[in-house]
């Protein structure tokens, strides 16, 4: 025989987005922004006024911004140079389409290298079929794999029609079954815990426990 109960769990539910911290800017995302303070303004700044635009109007951390500046410096997107004793950068929207056209190359590049080594496997290919030799062993050997694999596909098609059958199927629900059985009895003796602490602790008789929460006079029987 087979024990069950009703389990009861109160949650709360809390909307937790709000406490989610806002993910970082990658570092690609940091050169684009990085470089719309520049074409945004078309002006000419020094490396301290960055630290104190890039988090104030692109949310770039303060201290990213140097490693930022020089990798923009490095790709020619931004102009430096030495004025008294300051260092001034400056870049304007053409090095936009420097960026774009960059980025263009290197997919350019890299499609045209795939596709070399595409033609370099069909020419491997092509020489391999040329040197296959046919031979009545080989074209018989054909026959017999079509052949079974024709009878796989029927076998495979008639064990689906017995799938109720099926042993596999059958002792993985013999599993489920006991598997539930043992999560039921479990549950069972929890809830028998729980009525006996209440009982104990706060005085409440289990009938009207049960009572309260629903729980029917054989419950603990199916």
């Amino acid at each position: 025989m087979v024990r069950s109960s009703t389990l009861l769990v109160c949650t709360a539910s809390v909307d937790l987005s709000f406490y989610q911290a806002p993910r970082g800017l990658s570092a690609e995302e940091k050169r684009v922004k990085l470089l719309e303070i520049f074409h945004e303004s078309k002006d000419f700044y020094q490396l301290k006024e960055l630290e104190k635009l890039g988090p104030k109007l692109k949310g770039i951390v303060s201290q990213s911004v140097k490693d930022v500046l020089q990798s923009l410096v490095d790709d020619n997107l931004v102009c430096s140079d030495k004025i008294g004793t300051s260092n001034f950068f400056w870049s304007f929207p053409s090095a936009k389409g420097v960026m774009l056209q960059k980025k263009s190359d290197s997919l350019e590049a890299t499609l045209t290298s795939t596709q070399a080594a595409i033609e370099t496997l069909k020419a491997s290919i092509q020489e391999e079929e040329s040197q296959r030799t046919v031979t009545p062993e080989r074209e018989a050997a054909l026959a017999r794999r079509s052949e079974l694999q024709a009878r796989l596909t029927a076998l495979h098609s008639e064990r689906q029609k017995y799938g109720a059958s099926d042993p596999v199927q059958i002792n993985a629900k013999r599993r489920a079954i006991e598997l539930a059985k043992e999560a039921a009895n479990r549950h069972t003796d929890n809830t028998i815990e729980i009525i006996s602490y209440f009982k104990r602790t706060r005085g409440i008789d289990p009938k009207d426990f049960r009572a309260h929460l629903e729980i029917p006079e054989d419950w603990e029987d199916l």
